[in-house]
């Protein structure tokens, strides 16, 4: 009994020490992280109130709250012209790493920069490094290095002339990717139709766009959960029709005739060969064998190597003529290589002046080159693996015309 009692009297008294040390201590309580305060980083301070912010002394060392979680501080920057959310995290390593967060505004209140903070914690810790690809534009490129790397020339040149065309000198390319919103992306995409581009292409630089973002968030240039940005973007719908502006053989011949220099050896190149525009412009001297009659074309599907007819061979005999095997074949009248777009108007032009109908350019030509190789009795496979797509889009597109040709060609068949 005797233990029992000095056992509780002692239990007692420290009780009461701790009681007495609480109510002369009040701040031990309410800030547990409060550890020194004769040193203004080791104070906790209530930076969630905007009145306590508004009282604070400009500075550049930040004032730090409580730590919102094991390792990661949330600190607000004052200064004499405002006020800047900071962030800072303790990692694995040992060491402090910052970020910031922007300025304090009312819509960047202290529950917006915890989030900001926290995502940002996210990942710092899954290894996220913003310095390798910091915008849109730097994503893009990098996707096209891989590209060429992965898949080759002719992809990683499909995708670089699009992004040339739509993205490295808009708006778009200046932004940096977690800061990249649903909002911009769609107001990029229907730019693209406004300024002048079908809605099926427009759909096919956003297919490449997405690619481009996703392989960021692959290597880790932005966190994973800044794909639901782009994820929420749709292609426009309906947008894949057929294509209706055909141009017969007359018709290609005014066009050719109506050219005046380098852009009317551009228009023969696409009339005789029916290969995209971007495939000619990148060719070389040494793409071009005369002995075999071929020409080897990279594009977005990949190499091919296709025969020439007859006076394609002669065209390109008088454009490979004197060259050295790395030069182009097609150039400018300057001598320079082709830019993308430097022949939209040149080609419109020769149009209205073979007065052809609204609407023609270099594609009409890949289109009315497939055609009329259906009309003539090719294969769609034959005429899948000359142009560089697949049987299923010229199936898509152009299975009408094989079916018509079939017909004719039934009709001088004896079966009885």
């Amino acid at each position: 009994m005797t233990f029992s009692w000095v056992r509780m009297k002692s239990r007692k008294r420290s009780c009461e020490a701790i009681s007495y040390r609480l109510r002369s201590q009040p701040f031990a309580w309410q800030y547990p992280y409060r550890i020194r305060t004769d040193h203004p980083n080791m104070t906790a301070h209530a930076i969630h109130l905007s009145n306590v912010r508004a009282k604070l002394t400009p500075r550049r060392e930040p004032y730090w709250a409580a730590p919102l979680e094991r390792g990661l501080s949330l600190g607000v920057r004052k200064l004499p012209d405002g006020a800047t959310w900071i962030a800072r995290l303790h990692d694995d390593e040992k060491r402090h790493r910052y970020h910031s967060l922007g300025h304090v505004t009312s819509t960047v209140d202290y529950q917006a920069a915890c989030k900001a903070a926290r995502e940002w914690a996210t990942n710092q810790r899954a290894g996220v490094d913003r310095k390798i690809a910091e915008t849109v534009a730097d994503a893009c490129r990098a996707y096209v290095e891989d590209r060429r790397r992965v898949k080759g020339a002719g992809t990683a040149y499909d995708a670089a002339r699009r992004f040339e065309r739509t993205v490295y000198d808009h708006a778009i390319g200046k932004i940096a990717l977690d800061r990249l919103r649903q909002a911009r992306i769609e107001a990029w995409r229907d730019g693209l139709v406004s300024g002048g581009l079908a809605k099926a292409s427009a759909n096919r630089n956003l297919i490449t766009l997405k690619a481009a973002l996703n392989f960021a968030v692959a290597r880790r240039f932005v966190g994973k959960g800044q794909a639901i940005e782009w994820e929420a973007v749709k292609a426009f719908k309906n947008a894949g029709k057929r294509r209706t502006l055909y141009l017969d053989l007359t018709q290609r011949r005014a066009l050719r005739n109506a050219a005046v220099g380098a852009v009317g050896d551009l228009i023969e190149a696409a009339m005789l060969t029916g290969a995209r525009v971007g495939e000619l412009v990148s060719a070389r001297r040494s793409q071009f064998e005369h002995r075999t009659g071929s020409l080897t074309l990279h594009g977005k599907t990949g190499s091919r190597t296709v025969p020439l007819a007859p006076a394609a061979v002669e065209l390109f005999k008088r454009l490979a003529k004197g060259k050295l095997p790395g030069a182009f074949l097609l150039t400018r009248d300057d001598g320079k290589p082709w830019a993308p777009s430097d022949w939209d108007e040149l080609v419109r032009d020769a149009a209205a002046d073979a007065k052809l109908p609204t609407g023609v350019c270099l594609y009409t030509l890949r289109h009315s080159w497939v055609t009329a190789a259906i009309q003539a009795g090719m294969t769609p496979l034959e005429v899948a693996r000359l142009v560089g797509t697949s049987l299923t889009m010229i199936d898509k597109h152009y299975g009408h015309l094989a079916i018509t040709a079939a017909r004719q060609r039934l009709a001088t068949v004896e079966f009885v």
